[in-house]
């Protein structure tokens, strides 16, 4: 485990499901050039376990330590209906 209870992480990923598109985007202010999508969220982490080191190195913006923890802030919205 990179980060110790209770600490939070420096990077913030955003991941919003698209609904009309079927798919979890994620962007991320902290992690340049990062845009995405997958049909799961589990895909999708699995994805940014990738592309987030990968972009931090291409945009020299990876931390001395080499460690970039970061975390995963998800937006589901749901719409309901009252029976009629």
């Amino acid at each position: 485990m990179w980060m110790k209870r209770g600490s939070k992480p420096d990077m913030v990923v955003n991941a919003i499901w698209d609904a009309e598109a079927g798919v979890w985007v994620a962007t991320s202010d902290d992690v340049p050039g990062l845009a995405t999508e997958s049909k799961s969220f589990e895909a999708l982490l699995k994805k940014l376990r990738t592309l987030v080191p990968e972009l931090l190195e291409l945009n020299g913006a990876m931390p001395r330590s080499g460690r970039a923890p970061y975390r995963v802030v998800a937006e589901r919205y749901e719409g309901v209906q009252a029976a009629e």
